[in-house]
């Protein structure tokens, strides 16, 4: 199979998996541009789209898979690199090979997540759907719950998450672009910002695929799952509390749940918006709510898949900010707790299922405790980083007029 480089490359000439992305990962390289050259960049990127469609429809090539644009925004972006190496010098080079190379990660990541998503398919035989499954009724089985939920909203409901759920990638562009909209005249890039983190999350999150396989409900349990599925339960019949044993199941579905890394993805959206503009902040809190109804509704995880995804990404988050802020206590502190909660999250998750569903009124709120520990002890860390604001200063008393 292709590497996620030789696909990216490939995309070159042949219609792109995601053009939208490639769109938004241009507009994220732009930040390092003046607005005339962003439009100039803009301009270039829908002219040579509209060359390769033409030149497709007058040799009928008709594009079945992806779509027919997003050549423009990686010539533009490749473009740009080889000006960077030869036109620019010094300083003026390396920040815009540092945009060039922003918006390759972005695009290469996506990828290599895919790719993850093969390894997972192809390599972990035995899932462990039916231990996440038991542990789930300590938090009320809400996959089950959204998933009857968004049912009922019929097809312009869930096809609404549908954009929400596969345009993640695009909305994160937008808050990146929100919170990079100076480097063009600071001429550098801030110590922190939400690609940083964005990444990690996708560099990190398939190792824990690896080591703990699930999924999903509409696999296991619902008719997705085809011949593998246990029986044709989700979303009207919650599964039984018993034994849970591991399951085989095909090498094709993705073992992508354990954690949510869409979750994860969605609350560092929110996290990056709350100190933006109330229309930011007002659209990362509906991509985050937007997302966990479509995870949980569209039967992809599992409520103890949340849980863990919001504690991975406030951890890795933890980590980036106390690598700006600069080491100390209070940072080591903060990522322990983090990594120490999510270890013992999976570790109940595997071994203690059954007790947590026979105690739903005890582990349901453990979970949520865990959970808001981690974010609470991340808020309250963080704002002692923050810059102390100056007094302001006061009018010196001036004497009085004889």
């Amino acid at each position: 199979m292709p590497g996620p480089i030789t696909q990216q490359m490939q995309e070159v000439i042949v219609p792109p998996k995601s053009g939208f992305l490639l769109y938004a990962s241009l507009a994220l390289m732009t930040v390092v541009l003046p607005l005339r050259q962003r439009l100039l960049a803009a301009g270039t990127a829908i002219g040579i789209d509209v060359v390769f469609i033409l030149v497709r429809w007058a040799a009928h090539i008709r594009v079945t898979q992806g779509h027919p644009f997003g050549n423009g925004a990686l010539w533009v972006i490749l473009g740009c690199a080889v000006l960077a190496v030869t036109r620019r010098a010094d300083q003026e080079r390396v920040l815009l090979l540092k945009g060039v190379g922003l918006a390759l990660l972005l695009v290469a990541g996506r990828k290599t997540g895919d790719t993850w998503l093969l390894i997972t398919s192809k390599t972990r035989s035995m899932v462990l759907d039916q231990y996440v499954a038991t542990a789930d009724h300590a938090l009320g089985n809400p996959s089950w719950l959204v998933g009857r939920m968004v049912r009922s909203t019929g097809p312009i409901g869930a096809g609404a998450l549908n954009i929400v759920y596969g345009q993640l990638a695009v909305a994160a562009v937008v808050v990146a672009f929100y919170q990079l909209r100076n480097v063009a005249t600071e001429r550098r890039f801030p110590d922190h910002h939400l690609v940083r983190t964005f990444l990690v999350i996708g560099l990190l999150g398939p190792s824990i695929y690896m080591l703990f396989p699930v999924v999903g409900p509409v696999f296991a349990f619902g008719a997705d799952g085809g011949n593998w599925a246990i029986a044709n339960l989700w979303p009207d019949t919650p599964t039984l509390v018993n034994a849970p044993h591991l399951m085989p199941f095909d090498g094709i579905t993705p073992r992508n749940c354990m954690p949510s890394l869409h979750t994860a993805w969605a609350t560092t959206i929110f996290i990056h918006t709350r100190r933006g503009p109330r229309a930011l902040r007002i659209a990362g809190t509906f991509w985050l709510v937007a997302t966990l109804g479509a995870t949980l509704g569209f039967g992809f995880h599992y409520g103890a898949d949340i849980v863990a995804g919001v504690v991975f990404a406030y951890t890795i988050e933890a980590g980036l900010r106390s690598l700006a802020h600069g080491w100390d206590r209070s940072g080591f502190q903060l990522v322990a707790h983090g990594t120490t909660v999510f270890a013992a999250l999976l570790l109940s998750y595997r071994y203690l299922p059954v007790q947590m569903a026979d105690h739903p009124w005890l582990f349901g709120p453990l979970l949520i405790l865990a959970m808001t520990s981690v974010v609470h002890g991340y808020l309250r860390t963080t704002r002692l980083w923050e810059p102390k604001a100056a007094p302001a200063r006061q009018p010196e008393p001036q004497p009085g007029l004889a």
